[in-house]
């Protein structure tokens, strides 16, 4: 048997015996199809008798659904260590709920990928993570991002547009603004999953937090190469990268000043090779309160939110963004010299969003909800202005832990 063959077949062995440590399924995963038909015996090849009906029906259909279970861990293992050959587009959705145990399923995957990458090449890291999935952009953007038309159409089209061409002359920089719980750290996380394999963790995707990786303004000078060496070692390392930098007014104007070659139009020596790609996502609340006296004035006028459009916000956010003296994020080149390319507003969000944001946080722990929940969860979010309570003051920030509220 070549040894090629036999290793995969013994990756599946392996992986069989580590689904049978699984718990036992919920009560109920396991209604599977019996072709016999309920109360009949079925009968085994071969055998002249019918298999009895009972225990050996339930071992059959735990055998079933662990075979099922371990084609299902097998494609994704498949996908971890031989992306170039990955079909799980292809492979069913996964089974009943008491066989999908994601957390368990994720920590015997990583397992398996460690062990069997100790011994044998794994792509694992690097460009060959790279997914750029644009259909899975769209679908998560349409579906899972709530009140944002002007966000999702903006972000889709120019990182699509941007990766799709042969020769980019630049970095893209999109910069982020709305109140906090808008949605701006939620479609950054969402580009990381469809632009890489392993998302945020991966290799060619940093993520910069200013009060937490630049807390002293004295150490600024460390933080600047710091910085350019992070920026310079992850584009060396992969071939498209990905940057994001959340609370960006708060950073300090020399950090600012450090980006600004990275965003400049660059210039290849090498006409014949492929230039690097990378994305800057800068993610900010300045601008947010002129992007809600906008939408609220519009509201009030009678227009419906899906007909604002990007010429109703973009000069009085710009204009907002340079004239605010509490950020040195305006001043900076990156600013004045047009580096960012697209300035994205994220809208205040309304009553009907928050209960969508409170359904997906219960779907997301599969647990169930009623229409009464969801009201009651969005009812505890302070709405502004006091007289016609609009908007929630923190988006969907919190949703997620007030369904604790209503568990059993």
């Amino acid at each position: 048997m070549p040894r090629g063959l036999r290793s995969q077949l013994s990756l599946r062995v392996l992986l069989l015996l580590l689904l049978l440590l699984l718990p036992p399924p919920l009560a109920g995963a396991l209604e599977l199809h019996d072709p016999a038909g309920p109360g009949e015996a079925a009968e085994e090849p071969g055998s002249g008798r019918a298999w009895p009906s009972f225990p050996f029906r339930d071992l059959r259909k735990w055998v079933r659904a662990a075979g099922a279970l371990s084609r299902r861990y097998w494609a994704l293992f498949s996908c971890r260590v031989w992306p170039e050959t990955c079909s799980l587009d292809k492979e069913a959705p996964a089974g009943a709920l008491g066989w999908s145990l994601p957390l368990l399923g994720q920590q015997y995957l990583d397992i398996l990928t460690t062990w069997y990458c100790s011994f044998q090449d794994c792509c694992d890291h690097g460009d060959c993570r790279v997914s750029n999935n644009f259909t899975g952009l769209q679908s998560d953007l349409s579906v899972r991002l709530h009140g944002q038309h002007l966000a999702r159409e903006l972000v889709l089209t120019t990182v699509r547009s941007y990766l799709e061409l042969p020769r980019p002359g630049k970095a893209l920089a999109l910069s982020f603004h709305g109140w906090s719980g808008t949605g701006k750290n939620f479609v950054a996380r969402l580009l990381a999953e469809n632009l890489y394999r392993d998302g945020l963790r991966s290799d060619c995707v940093k993520v910069f937090i200013t009060m937490i990786h630049f807390p002293h303004p004295k150490y600024v000078d460390l933080y600047k190469e710091q910085l350019t060496e992070q920026v310079r070692k992850t584009q060396e390392h992969c071939h498209q990268t990905l940057f994001i930098f959340d609370e960006a007014e708060k950073l300090h104007p020399g950090l600012l000043e450090a980006l600004g070659p990275h965003l400049e139009r660059q210039v290849l020596e090498n006409h014949r090779a492929e230039s690097p790609r990378t994305i800057f996502l800068f993610l900010s609340n300045l601008g947010g309160n002129v992007i809600n006296e906008v939408v609220l004035g519009l509201l009030k006028a009678g227009w419906s939110r899906e007909d604002i459009t990007m010429e109703h916000l973009e000069s009085g956010l710009q204009a907002e963004i340079v004239a605010s003296t509490d950020s040195g994020f305006g001043h900076s080149r990156l600013v004045k010299e047009n580096l960012i390319d697209f300035f994205v507003p994220f809208l205040p969000l309304e009553y009907h969003h928050v209960r969508l944001c409170a359904r997906d946080a219960f779907l997301s722990q599969e647990l169930l909800y009623t229409e009464e929940a969801l009201d009651e969860i969005a009812k505890m979010m302070v709405y502004v202005p006091k007289e016609e309570q609009f908007f929630s003051s923190q988006g969907c920030k919190s949703v997620s832990q007030r369904i604790n509220y209503f568990l059993p």
